[in-house]
Formats: structure tokens, C-alpha cells, sequence
């Protein structure tokens, strides 16, 4: 693959294809050969804008063609792991959008996927890319930051359902499987583990959307005790997004996207764009012939983490 344009595939018009299809068209020694749409006049329009050759609206025949090397699946979460594996199985590396899966199980079948191929499987899990939670956990790693507890706040505005660019979803986001996701996983990755006693609440289900539109979750750290604690809501006005504060012995940082500031408003020096990094991460592990960061074996145990409130909640529900 060093010495050839890797072709890709985006699998989903809609706003994380978009995203996928700036950062990959912008990259050296990539092709965008491409895109399998929900609706022919947006996937029509998708290719256009991008200068894609190919758009169509069946999957198998976009990942039957010899000029696709690999699969961006950003398809609606409900699809994900289906196209990630049909893609694998295909002989196409695969980078999925988060989440890799709405289940474990299903999340479990893709790691397995990947031993049974041997491609590249990687999964969107952007928050590991992201520059400020890499000071943090470089400054973790190195002994100069102990973190006592980190709080996540997650807001959006999904009383209609609309995606992030207000267009119309034919599909429902889940609050747990997507939005947790991040910052459990997150969670897991800056500690080096996923060992966490854990405990979720949801409250009322959407009448029309049938999810629950606020969540909080608390785990802990049964290896030293550090404290995540998450809000989530679907109910709010803004502004929208994942904010995190970490507290710790030598200060509190606040990040935001690729922005970390300290307790008094400075900004901490920082470079780099989290969705870049990741994106350009992948395509250097095809290149190189390497398992890639955030590969799919590796989110598997936050996976775990994820059943698990879900079972919590389950539990309270009935």
C-alpha cells in the first residue's frame, strides 16, 4: 500500500461524512473513489462537492469495486457494525464513525471480524486525538498530573431530530452508545484501564423519539479510586458539545474541543485538530502496515463498560 493512492469509500452523506471527506481529500497519497448515499440527489450532491467519481446507494456495490482500498462507515449508528464488517469481509480496511456498535455483542463480533480478516479496523473514538486530553494524559503518564476526578457535561438539542447540521435524520441518536461513549472511553484510555465500579440513571423516554433524553452516569476507579461523573442531555439550549473539567493535585483544566485552558482562563499552549489527527492516523497505518491507534480490540473493554450501564439502567427501569 506505500507506493499506492489509497481509494476510499464514505459510507453516509450526512454531517461525519462530510467531515471525513474534508480532512481525507486534503491528505497526500488519498483518493476519495466513493460515496454511498441514503438519497440519490444528496448523494449526488456529496459526490460533487467532493469530486467523488462514484456515488451510489447500495454498499455492496460501492465495496465490490476494485478501486475502493477502505471504508469510512459513517452510516446511521443502527448500521455501523453490519457495513463494518461486510466491508472487512470484503478485503476493505475500515475506520467506523462511533459508535463501532449499539451492543457488546455486536462490538465483540467486529473485533472478531478483524482477527478473521487481518484488515485494518479502527474505530472514531476522536476524544483519544484530541490535543488536550493528550497533555493531560502525557502529563498522567509522566507522573506531573494526578487526576482526582474528571466531569463531563454533554449538551445538544435533539427534541427534533435533526443532525448536527439541522438537516432531517432518518434515524434516532442514542444518548448511551454514542455520547457516553466518548467520555467513558475516554475515561478508560487516559487511566490505562477499565476497571470502574459504575452506576447510570436515565429519565423519561422522548414520547415521539422513544430514547431517554437526559442520563447521568458515575463510575470509579477500582484500581485508585478516580472519579468520573457525567451529565448528558438532549434538553439543552446550549452551548452544545462535550466540556470537561479535570481536577486534580496540580491544578484544574478545562478542554473544550481542541482547547485546554487552566482554573484562571489561560489557554495551555497546544497544536493539532483531534479529527485530523485521527483520520490521518488511520491512513498511516494501512500505509505502514501497522495496528493503528484506537483499533477496534482496543475499545472493545469501554464497550463493556457501556453494557454495563446499560444493564444499570435497565435495572431501574423495570
Amino acid at each position: 500500500m506505500t507506493s499506492k493512492t489509497l481509494g476510499i469509500c464514505i459510507a453516509g452523506e450526512g454531517a461525519m461524512g462530510a467531515s471525513h471527506a474534508r480532512v481525507l481529500s486534503s491528505l497526500p497519497g488519498v483518493r476519495l473513489a466513493a460515496v454511498v448515499a441514503g438519497e440519490a440527489g444528496a448523494g449526488r450532491a456529496f459526490a460533487d462537492k467532493w469530486r467523488i467519481p462514484f456515488h451510489t446507494l447500495s454498499f455492496d456495490e460501492a465495496i465490490a469495486r476494485p478501486d475502493v482500498d477502505a471504508v469510512v462507515v459513517a452510516t446511521p449508528s443502527g448500521m455501523h457494525a453490519d457495513h463494518a464488517a461486510a466491508a472487512a469481509r470484503a478485503g476493505k480496511h475500515v475506520l467506523i464513525e462511533i459508535p463501532v456498535a449499539l451492543s457488546l455483542a455486536d462490538s465483540e463480533r467486529l473485533a472478531q471480524t478483524q482477527r478473521d480478516t487481518g484488515v485494518t479496523m479502527m474505530a472514531c473514538h476522536s476524544r483519544r486525538f484530541g490535543p488536550p486530553h493528550r497533555h493531560l494524559r502525557d502529563r498522567m503518564r509522566a507522573g506531573d498530573f494526578k487526576l482526582y476526578h474528571l466531569v463531563v457535561e454533554t449538551y445538544f438539542m435533539r427534541r427534533t431530530n435533526l443532525n448536527m447540521l439541522g438537516q432531517p435524520r432518518s434515524w434516532v441518536d442514542n444518548l448511551l452508545w454514542h455520547h457516553a461513549c466518548h467520555s467513558v472511553d475516554l475515561a478508560a484510555w487516559l487511566l490505562g484501564d477499565a476497571d470502574f465500579a459504575s452506576y447510570a440513571q436515565a429519565g423519561p423516554d422522548h414520547p415521539e423519539l422513544g430514547i431517554p433524553m437526559d442520563m447521568s452516569i458515575a463510575m470509579r476507579s477500582r484500581r485508585d479510586g478516580t472519579l468520573v461523573t457525567m451529565a448528558l442531555s438532549f434538553n439543552n439550549e446550549g452551548p452544545f458539545g462535550g466540556f470537561y473539567r479535570y481536577i486534580g493535585e496540580q491544578g484544574t483544566f478545562h478542554a473544550w474541543r481542541d482547547e485546554l485552558k487552566d482554573a484562571q482562563g489561560n489557554a495551555v499552549p497546544l497544536a493539532g485538530n483531534a479529527f485530523e489527527l485521527q483520520d490521518r492516523e488511520f491512513v498511516d497505518a494501512i500505509a505502514q502496515g501497522r495496528t493503528p491507534e484506537c483499533d477496534i480490540h482496543s475499545v472493545v473493554p469501554s464497550m463493556r463498560l457501556l453494557d454495563a450501564l446499560q444493564r444499570s439502567i435497565d435495572a431501574q427501569r423495570r
